[in-house]
């Protein structure tokens, strides 16, 4: 494991044997703090980071003000935080882009394992595997005999080159030789857009579209890229039981902070963020939202953080010239 991680770990190990209610500086937070978004205002991911910081504020009796700091991938943002004092007074509402941009970019100006410590995952929800309902596929197997049968014949559709969504197709790909062409959309919504027109043949889309528009008969769900059933399509089988073994892929959120912020002020906030999360109405704002409440601590989170940078950079590198 890496520097970052072992540190946070250590860090927390402490905690764990003097005790959460050990006391924390009773002068912070003594200002507001601010919560950068590295995606733009509306959307589910920013509505669950505005009801997070609203409990945070009452919480801290502090106002945790919401900066959206699009562009680059969430480099931007990321660089923002980095960049920022590490007083916990900075925090960055990270997402599944900070942990697939290290492989995708040669350059980076923050290292995002060195540079921050996660706090905790706030929110989750799995990718689905979907085709239009004219492919005359009705399951995982059907598809793949299908593109092994005519070799790059499928067009799969992703939200644009190196998102999460074309990275979950590559993963797929890597596991079953199939062989697709690629159609990057300029975004999540006109790629679903393009899959529900049948512009693509399948693609991989959250589950909050995928629950919709399979409702809708709009598109056809084959499997979950998730570890385990969910609720939300309870028919559909994970890939791992459709025969494509450890194919996950999560569209995830949580809060990261400078890496050198105090374990005092680290400890308020985490606590401050797991009472957030798991009061009922934010529980049911998030369900709303179709993603899953988390609140782990930051061994786990860390843990979870560093896994997935490793993997999505294996995936990439497999990948090579396939990755546009």
């Amino acid at each position: 494991m890496r520097k970052g991680g072992l540190w946070a770990i250590g860090f927390f190990s402490v905690w764990v044997m003097i005790g959460l209610s050990v006391a924390v500086a009773e002068d912070f937070p003594n200002r507001s703090l601010r919560l950068v978004l590295p995606f733009p205002a509306g959307g589910g991911s920013d509505t669950i980071a505005r009801v997070t910081a609203q409990k945070m504020t009452a919480l801290l009796g502090q106002a945790v003000v919401i900066d959206n700091r699009a562009g680059a991938s969430g480099n931007i943002a990321a660089d923002l935080v980095a960049r920022a004092a590490p007083d916990g007074y900075t925090l960055l509402f990270g997402n599944s882009s900070l942990a697939i941009v290290p492989a995708l970019f040669k350059k980076l100006s923050f290292d995002p394992i060195k540079d921050f410590l996660p706090l905790s995952m706030v929110s989750s929800y799995p990718f689905v595997l979907v085709v239009h309902p004219s492919l005359p596929v009705k399951n995982v197997r059907e598809l793949i005999a299908l593109g092994l049968k005519q070799p790059g014949s499928l067009t799969y559709a992703s939200a644009g080159a190196g998102t999460m969504a074309q990275l979950a197709m590559e993963l797929f790909r890597l596991k079953t030789s199939v062989r697709m062409t690629h159609l990057p959309f300029k975004g999540a919504a006109p790629q679903a857009m393009g899959l529900m027109i049948g512009e693509a043949q399948c693609g991989f889309v959250v589950m909050p579209v995928a629950k919709a528009q399979v409702r809708a008969h709009k598109l056809r769900a084959l499997a979950v890229a998730a570890p385990e059933p969910q609720e939300a399509l309870p028919a559909t089988p994970t890939l791992i039981e459709a025969g494509v073994p450890g194919h996950t892929a999560l569209q995830w959120n949580g809060f990261f902070i400078p890496a050198k912020t105090p374990a005092s002020s680290v400890q308020t906030l985490y606590q401050a963020i797991i009472q957030a999360i798991h009061q009922p109405d934010t529980r049911q704002r998030f369900e709303a939202e179709g993603a899953q409440p988390v609140g782990s601590n930051p061994v786990e989170f860390t843990a979870f953080f560093h896994a997935e940078i490793q993997k999505w950079a294996d995936v990439v590198k497999r990948a090579g010239s396939q990755l546009d």
